[in-house]
């Protein structure tokens, strides 16, 4: 008598080639195969793992002075985790003590950079120093004064907003951990925004995502980034009214 296997072959197959996505995860049965389903338990770990994950300050500041760049450790308003997910205008705050810090620099700058855990801490202590070395020359090479990298904890993206304008800074750049997906727990997302100040909202940014080995790589982010940089300048805006016109022209 033959066996008869009730597993079936997605025919979208191929297509995984171009993509880590979940897709072509084939048929047993009613289900999906065991395999695939323990691939989506573990993906479902990693991301778990990865919003409660926390930023490795120290390792971030020693490669940070490698580059040659100063470090401020800055905190919002949410004092721990639980607080952080559950109340999220408090992550967009720094703390008081962050102030003092901010207080004390006395020298205005073009670009405010800060690096900011989000939804995934792994993600910056693994992809943020790569990404930076491609685009720290960049911005080095147009003459732009940078202030001190801040390593901002339990951060949201607008927290860029008051830490830039105390800072007094023209444009900000936030290096943020990503919502982790589950095929995705390590993306890094890019906002900037020019004339940054408390207040604003998503369409006042420009976002480069997905920047991961694996996504968008670092040395095209970099690019991309500082492509925007240049044209916030040069149009002294950035949001929904800054389009991203690269490479449209053709040569």
């Amino acid at each position: 008598m033959k066996n008869i296997s009730l597993k079936t072959t997605d025919p979208w197959e191929s297509l995984k080639e171009f993509t880590a996505a979940r897709i072509a995860l084939g048929r047993a049965g009613d289900s999906i195969p065991i395999a695939q389903s323990l691939q989506f338990k573990l993906a479902h770990a990693h991301a778990r793992d990865a919003v409660y994950s926390s930023l490795n300050t120290a390792a971030l500041t020693g490669l940070l002075k490698q580059l040659g760049t100063t470090v401020l450790t800055l905190h919002s308003k949410a004092e721990n985790r639980q607080q952080y997910l559950q109340r999220p205008d408090l992550g967009r705050l720094p703390d008081s003590l962050t102030m003092e810090i901010l207080n004390a620099q006395k020298t205005p700058c073009d670009i405010c950079i800060v690096l900011a855990d989000g939804l995934s801490a792994n993600a910056i202590n693994t992809n943020a120093i790569p990404l930076l070395t491609a685009l720290l020359p960049l911005l080095s090479g147009m003459k732009y004064n940078l202030s001190p990298i801040c390593l901002a904890e339990q951060a949201r993206v607008a927290i860029a907003d008051p830490v830039a304008r105390v800072l007094k800074a023209k444009l900000s750049i936030i290096l943020i951990g990503e919502r982790p997906g589950l095929s995705a727990a390590d993306s890094i997302g890019a906002y900037l925004t020019y004339n940054p100040k408390p207040g604003l909202t998503d369409e006042s940014r420009n976002c480069v995502s997905n920047i991961r080995p694996q996504g968008l790589a670092f040395q095209p982010a970099a690019e991309k980034i500082f492509y925007l940089v240049q044209e916030a300048f040069s149009k002294k805006l950035s949001g929904v009214a800054l389009k991203d016109n690269a490479g449209l022209l053709g040569e």
